[in-house]
């Protein structure tokens, strides 16, 4: 999983650095727009959040839903449990190694993968995209959300972007061509309107 992990990288591992950088840079005002805009969940939904982190999008939720959350590390797993307590469930885990059933009542109506793709390699990015698609239910959705490079972007953006943790970041069309291998419907749209700093985010609807 190619990520930078040396210098101002080794501190976002602790969960409330992450956090207070995170929210510095606008990323509350992003998960409200991303939740009105892109998620849109309705009471009831069972929702899978690949890569959950400290939990900070499950609070800007609404209540009354079926959330699992789910990151590879500890710590932020810990922080989460110790937030939201049997509010919701959090799994130190790859999601890779979640078990799919086949009962259509365990599937899931959304799966989110929030910053998320751009820490994988093509490979691993696909095999996410099968889990995903695995894990819904007909008609459920999978909204990722990445940094991205586009044509005309910012000499800004595109600094602080090749500077993030992750180093696999895309293309729209390269990330839109990994989910199309395995979603039939798949919508995207570049956002520049996120952060409090000058960013771009490519954000993808996928239906099964």
């Amino acid at each position: 999983m190619p990520q930078k992990t040396d210098g101002l990288h080794a501190v976002l591992s602790y969960p409330a650095v992450y956090d207070l950088l995170q929210n510095l840079l606008g990323a509350r005002r992003s998960r409200t727009r991303l939740i009105r805009d892109h998620i849109r969940p309705r009471p009831g939904d069972h929702i899978l959040d690949i890569g959950c982190g400290t939990g900070e999008l499950f609070s800007q939720l609404p209540a009354g839903l079926r959330y699992i959350g789910f990151d590879l590390s500890e710590a932020y797993i810990e922080a989460a449990r110790k937030r939201f307590g049997d509010r919701a469930r959090f799994e130190c885990m790859d999601v890779a190694d979640y078990e799919v059933g086949h009962d259509q009542q365990q599937k899931a109506d959304l799966v989110l993968a929030v910053g998320i793709l751009h820490h994988l390699d093509d490979a691993h990015a696909r095999a996410l995209m099968r889990t995903a698609f695995a894990a819904l239910k007909p008609g459920g959705r999978f909204i990722s959300l990445d940094g991205a490079y586009v044509d005309g972007q910012s000499a800004i953006a595109r600094a602080l972007i090749s500077r993030d943790r992750g180093q696999s970041i895309r293309t729209p069309a390269a990330y839109h061509a990994i989910a199309a291998a395995e979603f039939g419907t798949v919508d995207g749209q570049v956002r520049t309107d996120l952060l409090f700093v000058p960013y771009t985010h490519y954000i993808m609807e996928c239906v099964r």
